[in-house]
């Protein structure tokens, strides 16, 4: 894929970038009826009306496309149909066409092509696209889409370029790093894709304008400093100030340095490596 700027007719259209899409089979192409839903949007607002996630709302409407995560329909052939553009992922997905007639979309990995036959299962080669459990992936490979627990979907490496590798096996369990740089163990059993996913280039696109953002769903981001003091800790003042204390939400939770992740949490026995931690400088290391 690639990157496409426009003439700098305008401020917005000289910082502004899209993708020139060529990885799609069609632009024009509209999504099967059968596997779209109609996404109801909250706005940031809980089920009482309250806004619980600020700066949320308004943007283009758009249908969710029905994602075979799940990749569970063994011992049969798929052909790729069409790669289209999915509003709601950053990554392009592909419709499937299996040899009973069934049609599916799954995330369309880097050199999937139109007319490619893919497969799900054990039996299935090591090839771009194919579905298969942890047990039958070749050490080294690079997958996407993996599954945390058997049968429940893929949950991690789905968006954009995303990709994870198979380190090792050993038992029952498979060591996989991530994108993150965390190294963490999952069951054998658990399903993933192999490949990469595509359109790489999405980290380096440029919105451009606040335009841009509104039709996401993404309102102004209003600065705390900026905000008077019945809004906001940080805000009030006279004149232009810092704040007077550490960056922290409108409720008082500060914003740096806590720990994101439950330390009670059943799966922490299997993060053999944490994530490149920021605050240390290192990759922080699990203590036996």
């Amino acid at each position: 894929m690639g990157i496409r700027s426009y003439k700098p007719t305008s401020a917005a259209r000289r910082a502004g970038q899209v993708s020139d899409f060529a990885e799609l089979s069609s632009t024009k192409s509209k999504p099967v009826k059968a596997l779209t839903q109609r996404i109801v949007r909250s706005g940031g607002r809980n089920h009482s009306g309250k806004t619980t996630v600020r700066f949320r709302g308004g943007g283009a409407r758009k249908l969710y496309r029905v994602i075979d995560f799940k990749r569970n329909k063994d011992g049969m052939d798929a052909v790729v149909q069409t790669i289209e553009y999915d509003p709601n992922r950053t990554c392009h997905i592909a419709l499937l066409k299996y040899t009973d007639g069934e049609l599916s979309y799954i995330l369309a990995p880097t050199g999937l092509k139109v007319g490619m036959k893919l497969r799900n299962g054990s039996d299935a080669e090591p090839n771009v696209g194919n579905c298969m459990p942890l047990r039958h992936v070749p050490v080294g490979m690079d997958v996407h889409n993996v599954e945390l627990n058997p049968g429940q979907g893929g949950k991690l490496a789905r968006s954009a370029g995303m990709v994870a590798r198979l380190l090792a096996r050993e038992g029952d369990w498979a060591t996989l790093v991530m994108p993150s740089g965390e190294m963490r163990q999952v069951r054998v059993e658990c399903r993933a894709t192999l490949g990469q996913l595509g359109n790489l280039d999405h980290q380096n696109i440029s919105i451009g304008k606040a335009g841009r953002m509104r039709h996401m769903g993404r309102r102004p981001h209003v600065r705390g400093v900026a905000q008077n003091p019945v809004a906001h800790p940080l805000g009030g003042g006279e004149g232009r100030s810092g704040g007077g204390r550490h960056p922290c939400s409108p409720t008082g939770v500060l914003a740096k340095g806590g720990k994101t992740r439950s330390p009670r949490k059943n799966s922490n026995k299997r993060i053999l490596r944490r994530r490149f931690s920021r605050r240390y400088g290192e990759a922080v290391i699990r203590r036996k």
